[in-house]
């Protein structure tokens, strides 16, 4: 393993202490977010994201490890392993290098080098591919039996052999890969018979770009065309640079070999190591091209996690629809359902005034503070009756994102929570609390069904689940957890429970009653030392005895905090309510062994705000009256919109006719920029200004540059 943490610590430019500690964490049942808030002085502060990283590096040493194991029983075996065999084996440092190794060995199906051995032309391919002077004369190899007639099916047969040696040379391998990984074109054609239906990637009809300049988005584009078989790829450099390498390899000493060798080298190198390296450079650009498309959704779930929530504020939500009208619901400041029925603000003028009377009704009796509607069919229409109530004014009205809300009402986790109620009922539940609480309601989603990916379903669907609940851990802990209110779903995520124990913590809160303090959570059932070890610091529990129990101190430290009230003369609960008592305290005398500055920083800026929310503050968001549909549209108005997506190209935006247009990377700012996120992130309230709208193919361009 000291290898391996040396590599991986010189890969992520650390030192090889962190990466050994991170490891030893690892190994001991820690999680990504204990490990980053409470054992910052094992691994140097090291944050969520590059713990996830030294995960992720050690998971591949082990399936490299477990793949070199594979090979050295297969050689054992075949009684092929010999002393320097193994130690290239073992030294092998990548996949790509064992396999390389690996490969003159493999078990072999039927060849043509395999057959032309046989056929006993093995002596004629090592004279011609040593070019020796003496070169054996093709008719001693005549062999009837063989099929060997005449001499050119001597040197044909011998061609094969030497074609087989030179693709299995690790040496010209590695040539020949790094000119694919520097030089390889993507060429993309359509395949004709298939154009018709294929319009959607016209653009690569006919293109021809640098592999190592392709962006990740555009690459997966073109790999959905070519499964879906609309195009054809080659992804090769040129072939001249290919066969001079090899020709300068192989057939450089001018002798009467060199033909054959050519010959040889040309066959090799279109039947056996162009493909096997295209293949292999193809795999590596998918896993980058990957890679950029879970870091795309990684933080574009991050920032929809962390919306800024309304807060415990007494909710109406409605789940709009046209013919079947708007289902209507009423929540209390914890999002229980108070109340729900259905109105048709969007119907007859009758039915409007009963839904009129309804909602203004409702309103009054519930203390509604705030009204929540989605905003998918008939959105923007019900916002418009809602407004032209003339409710009081403090009553916030606001458009919310319900991407996903059908597919949380039809789960099983919508069916226990209001198992009396059908689905619509479910839907403009979830509506209501996305709007007191993005992070609680969207934990309760597959993050893959909320839509703020980049071709998410073209990725390796293991590594983006792990990317995505690393993202909802993250967020989860990093805002902390109401243990006496909290969700199953939310609870799932808290570090160290997992599904089993967030159940047990449910089951006990409703026989016994709300939790009083962080130590009784120990008399959960199967949630024993190390489960609290790594939850705890994470659970909040309101109206505690024990203030800290409301913070993000972990019960491991409040014997230090007690220490630090006791030398200051007062109580704990003293000195998180007097900042002059906080200001006095002198960290240098509290660090040990085990404590050093980062954790005493982390508590007095804990003290300081105990149990704050890091999420930005709540702000109501309008859309422009009277523009509801893409025909309202015209180029070169300006409206402001929030941005729903953001991808390597562009930023997608909402602005009220349920179809986001798109701000290209090239119109997001003034300046040249080569990455959208430095400018927009989900949610963000934006102007825009109309570029261009397309009716038919349902696309609107959109600008955010100031000049034109």
């Amino acid at each position: 393993m000291q290898n391996y943490t040396t590599n991986i610590a010189r890969e992520m430019t650390i030192n090889q202490g962190q990466v050994s500690a991170v490891c030893e964490l690892l190994d001991s049942g820690a999680t990504l977010p204990f490990i980053a808030r409470y054992r910052k002085e094992s691994t140097g502060g090291l944050d969520e994201i590059q713990i996830a990283a030294i995960r992720d590096r050690l998971e591949q040493v082990k399936e490299l490890n477990k793949r070199r194991e594979n090979i050295l029983n297969s050689l054992k075996e075949r009684e092929l392993l010999n002393p320097a065999l193994c130690a290239s084996v073992e030294a092998a440092q990548t996949l790509s290098e064992l396999e390389d190794v690996y490969l003159p060995h493999r078990p072999k199906r039927k060849t043509k080098a395999a057959i032309a051995r046989q056929k006993g032309l093995e002596p004629m391919a090592r004279a011609l591919f040593n070019q020796q002077s003496d070169i054996p004369r093709p008719e001693t190899f005549l062999n009837q039996e063989h099929g060997l007639l005449i001499a050119e099916d001597v040197m044909a047969g011998s061609r094969d052999i030497i074609a087989e040696w030179m693709s299995e040379d690790s040496g010209t391998r590695n040539k020949l890969r790094q000119l694919f990984a520097t030089k390889a074109i993507i060429t993309s054609r359509v395949i004709e018979k298939n154009r018709e239906n294929g319009k959607k990637f016209q653009d690569y009809f006919d293109r021809q770009e640098p592999a190592v300049k392709i962006p990740g988005h555009r690459l997966l584009a073109m790999f959905r065309g070519e499964q879906e078989k609309i195009l054809r790829l080659t992804i090769r450099p040129p072939e001249q640079i290919a066969m001079e390498l090899l020709h300068t390899r192989y057939a450089r000493r001018n002798s009467v070999a060199d033909q054959q060798l050519q010959l040889a080298a040309a066959d090799s190198y279109k039947r056996l190591l162009a493909p096997s390296l295209e293949n292999e450079l193809r795999a590596q650009l998918k896993d980058q091209a990957d890679q950029e498309a879970i870091a795309v959704f990684s933080d574009n779930l991050t920032e929809l996690l962390l919306a800024p929530p309304l807060g415990q504020k007494s909710v109406m939500a409605l789940d709009p629809g046209f013919r079947t009208g708007a289902k209507l619901v009423c929540l209390d400041r914890h999002g229980a359902l108070l109340h729900h029925t259905t109105v048709f603000p969007t119907l007859s003028h009758k039915q409007q005034q009963e839904a009129a009377a309804t909602v203004q009704t409702l309103c009054k009796q519930y203390a509604i503070e705030a009204i929540a509607i989605g905003n998918g069919t008939a959105g923007r229409e019900t916002e418009a009756f809602i407004r032209s109530l003339g409710l009081p004014p403090e009553i916030i009205v606001t458009m919310v994102d319900e991407s996903g809300a059908s597919i949380y009402s039809a789960s099983e986790i919508a069916r226990e929570e209001f198992p009396d109620h059908d689905i619509t009922v479910r839907g403009a539940i979830s509506i209501g609390r996305r709007l007191q609480d993005p992070l609680a309601e969207l934990v309760k989603l597959d993050p893959q069904s909320i839509g703020v990916g980049q071709y998410q379903h073209d990725v390796q669907q293991k590594a983006l689940q792990q990317g995505l609940d690393d993202v909802v851990m993250r967020c989860v802990n990093m805002v902390g957890v109401d243990v006496n209110t909290a969700s199953r779903s939310l609870l799932t995520y808290v570090s160290g429970l997992g599904p089993g124990l967030a159940k047990n913590i449910i089951d006990l809160r409703n026989k016994q009653g709300a939790f009083t303090s962080r130590k009784a959570l120990m008399q959960v059932p199967r949630l024993g030392a190390k489960a609290f070890e790594q939850c705890a610091g994470f659970l909040r529990i309101s109206n505690a005895a024990n203030p800290l129990d409301n913070s993000a101190v972990h019960p491991e430290r409040y014997g230090l905090v007690e220490q630090m009230a006791k030398d200051a003369g007062c109580s704990v609960r003293d000195l998180i309510a007097s900042k002059e008592l906080r200001q006095q305290i002198d960290i240098n005398r509290y660090i040990t062994a085990e404590v050093g500055k980062p954790t005493l920083q982390d508590i007095l800026a804990e003290l300081d705000k105990p149990g704050r929310d890091p999420r930005t503050s709540f702000t109501a968001f309008t859309f422009t009256e009277g523009i509801n549909t893409m025909e309202d549209l015209e180029p070169g108005m300006e409206l402001p919109g929030i941005v729903t997506n953001v991808t390597k190209f562009g930023a997608f935006v909402d602005i009220g006719v349920h179809q986001d247009g798109l701000v290209h990377i090239s119109q997001l700012a003034d300046k040249f920029i080569s990455d959208p996120s430095q400018i927009v992130k989900v949610r963000q309230h934006v102007q825009v200004r109309i570029l261009e709208v397309d009716i038919a193919r349902k696309r609107i361009s959109l600008s955010m540059r100031k000049d034109r």
